[in-house]
């Protein structure tokens, strides 16, 4: 069996801007004159992972060390600028707070708005339009513009709106930690379904439970390499141990 998802090496690089240009005009004109300074920043590093089609990954670490560079990576938002990320099947990322949505649009526009984007027809939205608004529990919100929801209202129409269909793989990124728990255990649930039907899933959290709980394997990233991969308990008591230790440290410097 060929691994649905195939990193194979990568390195993503950035170009940090050193210094600070205020209009477009000024921008072509230093970049014309050669004169435009940039800092090369790598959020990812050498990383290597295969993952076989229905494997469910959580990507664990602190903040910064590249966990929402590397989903974006997969998604094929991101290009790497070495190594090589070979995709084998239909992505459904849910990566950042109301990506997708136009503020100005109502949610029943946005509903299928959103349907176009990910190429399904009209007829195909009205027929999942009920299914859609009954999971996100909107059904009083229809008619209200999506830039007076709240994050978790924007979450769960999100949320819905992803796995209404069944993807090949489910790119999920902290996004459940802005809904209350019911709902949390909502998506829980649904995504557990994805899972016994064959979906591949990748999932950042910083709820370790969390990842216990949905995935079956984890990638630790730290300081922008891979740490650590295998059995998510195995991971997640790695990293829970390693930040015990960082925080009884730091209690004794400042004890």
């Amino acid at each position: 069996m060929e691994p649905i998802i195939n990193v194979d090496n990568v390195t993503i690089q950035f170009n940090l801007a050193t210094q600070r240009v205020d209009s477009l005009k000024e921008y072509f004109v230093r970049l014309l004159k050669h004169q435009l300074m940039f800092q090369s920043f790598f959020p990812l590093v050498d990383i290597n992972l295969k993952v076989m089609p229905g494997d469910s990954w959580g990507i664990i670490g602190v903040n910064g060390a590249g966990k929402s560079t590397f989903l974006k990576m997969v998604s094929g938002i991101l290009k790497p600028y070495k190594g090589k990320v070979t995709i084998g099947g239909t992505i459904a990322p849910l990566i950042e707070l109301g990506a997708g949505f136009d503020g100005d649009l109502t949610a029943r526009e946005n509903i299928f708005l959103n349907g176009a984007i990910l190429g399904h027809s009209h007829k195909f939205m009205e027929a999942h339009f009920d299914e859609i608004v009954e999971f996100a529990e909107l059904k009083d919100f229809l008619d209200v513009p999506i830039k007076n929801f709240s994050s978790g209202m924007q979450a769960r129409l999100g949320f819905s709106l992803a796995t209404m269909v069944k993807p090949d793989i489910l790119i999920v990124d902290e996004i459940l930690s802005v809904g209350d728990m019911a709902f949390q255990k909502k998506c829980e649930l649904r995504i557990n379904e994805l899972l016994s039907g064959g979906t591949t899933l990748l999932f950042v959290s910083h709820s370790l439970d969390q990842v216990r709980r949905l995935c079956k394997q984890a990638l630790w990233l730290e300081d922008h390499h891979a740490k650590m991969q295998g059995n998510s308990k195995e991971v997640c008591d790695a990293y829970e141990a390693r930040e015990d230790v960082c925080i009884a440290k730091e209690q004794a410097v400042h004890g």
